[in-house]
């Protein structure tokens, strides 16, 4: 299914990697800055494989608090809580840059993920 990049950033960003994984570029660099750099579609999506598993095991709630977008690149700032039966494992603030080709497939993510000391 063919998703605007507005639409494709928004899915990734939240969780949905199934959704967007035919958006990526064959040579996707995701860099989580300070973490870890993932290179090629393939690296990208077992990461993306482990962190829809971690989800999975956790109630989440993302929530976007604002979106940037020009002609090629796309900025997703918001955040996600993750809960274990009913108690919060994690609060984190996150921006999420998106640059695409011409094809309209993501060449490069950088991701910012700020923990929540509370």
């Amino acid at each position: 299914m063919s998703h605007s990049k507005k639409e494709v950033a928004l899915l990734f960003s939240n969780g949905e990697f199934k959704k967007v994984q035919d958006h990526l570029s064959p040579d996707v660099v995701w860099t989580i800055v300070g973490e870890q750099v993932y290179t090629g579609k393939k690296e990208v999506i077992a990461y993306c494989d482990q962190t829809a598993l971690y989800f999975q095991s956790v109630e989440t709630d993302f929530k976007t608090n604002k979106v940037i977008e020009s002609d090629s690149t796309m900025v997703i700032m918001g955040t996600a809580e993750f809960k274990k039966q009913g108690v919060r494992q994690a609060y984190i603030s996150a921006c999420d840059v998106y640059e695409f080709n011409n094809n309209n497939k993501i060449i490069t993510i950088t991701s910012y993920c700020m923990p929540s000391k509370t």
